[in-house]
């Protein structure tokens, strides 16, 4: 790995150890503003920040296992669905989505089982669509689910499962 993503690794890791469990807080609350709402939107900022957080910290994470990426938060006009990264993986474009979930007490959560049918379809269309924009339609494709742990006082634990779904999708009855 060169050296200075070994660098940069480091420093996200020693951050992430800090920055990833103790989120800062929104500011005061607002006069008008109902109490209820707005600490349901602090919870919903405070979570959206660790995602970014986790996704910040997937990202290098990945580079040091050797992908290359070529997008990060890719969203297709007038569609719906995000692709979390996009890279490569040898010669096989990775679709990454990364699933980071708080550690409280013995349960995990396992953040890696939130990705849903629902959740798997959409990735899907969207990499359809960012294939057919880049004219890559002939690549083998892959998708892949990051799950990272936050666990307080201690680094983040990183699973990594390659072609965690396949993009044939089926339903079950």
């Amino acid at each position: 790995m060169p050296i200075f993503s070994r660098l940069i690794f480091t420093v996200v890791r020693w951050s992430a150890r800090r920055r990833l469990r103790d989120a800062p807080e929104l500011g005061p609350q607002k006069q008008n503003e109902e109490p209820e709402r707005d600490e349901k939107f602090q919870r919903k900022e405070k979570a959206r920040r660790r995602g970014l957080l986790g996704e910040t910290y997937g990202y290098w994470y990945l580079r040091g296992q050797g992908y290359v990426f070529i997008a990060k938060n890719y969203m297709p006009q007038g569609a719906k669905g995000e692709l979390d990264l996009v890279g490569y993986d040898g010669e096989t474009v990775a679709f990454v989505e990364i699933r980071t979930r708080t550690v409280r007490g013995d349960i995990s959560g396992l953040p890696e089982l939130s990705v849903s049918y629902a959740k798997q379809s959409v990735l899907v269309r969207t990499a359809q669509l960012f294939l057919a924009s880049r004219h890559l339609n002939d690549c083998p494709t892959r998708f892949d689910v990051l799950a990272i742990d936050n666990i307080p006082g201690r680094p983040p634990e990183i699973r990594l499962h390659k072609d965690a779904f396949s993009p044939q999708l089926r339903r079950s009855r």
